[in-house]
C-alpha cells in the first residue's frame, strides 16, 4: 500500500511513518543542497529565517530546467544541517543515500523522517506542478526553491531512530 503524505505535516506531532513504508508526497516542498543548506543554518542561528519551517519537507535538490533529482544526502554540508532543520519544525528530509546514526537519532528526537526517492529526474520533474525560488537566489540552480509536487514518490528510510540501511 502507498500512503499519500500532504504537507505541510501537522505542527507539534511527528511524522506517522515507518521505515519501509513507500509513500507519494502532494504539496509544497522546499529543495536545498550543499550551498543553500549550511547558509540557511547560518541565517537561522542569526535570528533571521526566511522559510516557514513547521511541517515542511526539504528535497535535497537543484532545480534546473533539465528538472530535479536527489543529490547525496550524507554529504557533510546536507547531512550535517538536518538535525537542527528538523529542530526547527522540518518533518521530512528527501534524498538518497544512507545517514550516519547521530543523524538517523536527530531525526528520531525532532519527529522527523528521511526518506529515499528514485533518482530519475524525468519521473520527479513530471511530478512538478510549479516552482519559485524562495531564498538564496545567488545560488543559481542551488538556491532554495518551493516546488509545487503532486506524487513525489519515496521510501521511508530512516523514522523514529530505526534506519533501513
Amino acid at each position: 500500500m502507498i500512503k499519500k503524505v500532504h504537507l505541510p505535516l501537522e505542527i507539534g506531532k511527528p511524522a506517522d511513518l515507518q521505515v519501509g513504508d513507500k509513500i507519494q508526497v502532494y504539496g509544497k516542498i522546499f529543495t536545498g543542497r550543499d550551498a543553500a543548506l549550511p547558509k540557511l543554518v547560518r541565517r537561522i542561528k542569526e535570528g533571521e529565517n526566511p522559510l516557514e519551517l513547521e511541517g515542511s519537507a526539504f528535497m535535497h535538490t537543484a532545480v534546473s530546467e533539465a528538472g530535479i533529482s536527489p543529490t547525496t544526502s550524507n554529504k557533510v554540508e546536507i547531512e550535517g544541517s538536518m538535525a537542527f532543520l528538523s529542530k526547527c519544525g522540518v518533518k521530512m528530509h528527501i534524498g538518497k543515500g544512507s545517514l550516519s546514526p547521530e543523524t538517523v537519532n536527530a531525526l528520531s528526537k525532532y519527529g522527523s523522517v528521511f526518506v529515499v526517492t528514485p533518482p530519475a529526474a524525468a519521473l520527479l520533474s513530471s511530478r512538478m506542478i510549479s516552482k519559485e525560488v524562495v531564498a538564496f537566489s545567488e545560488e543559481g540552480m542551488e538556491a532554495i526553491h518551493q516546488l509545487e509536487v503532486d506524487g513525489i514518490p519515496g521510501i521511508v528510510a530512516s523514522a523514529r531512530g530505526e534506519t533501513i540501511n
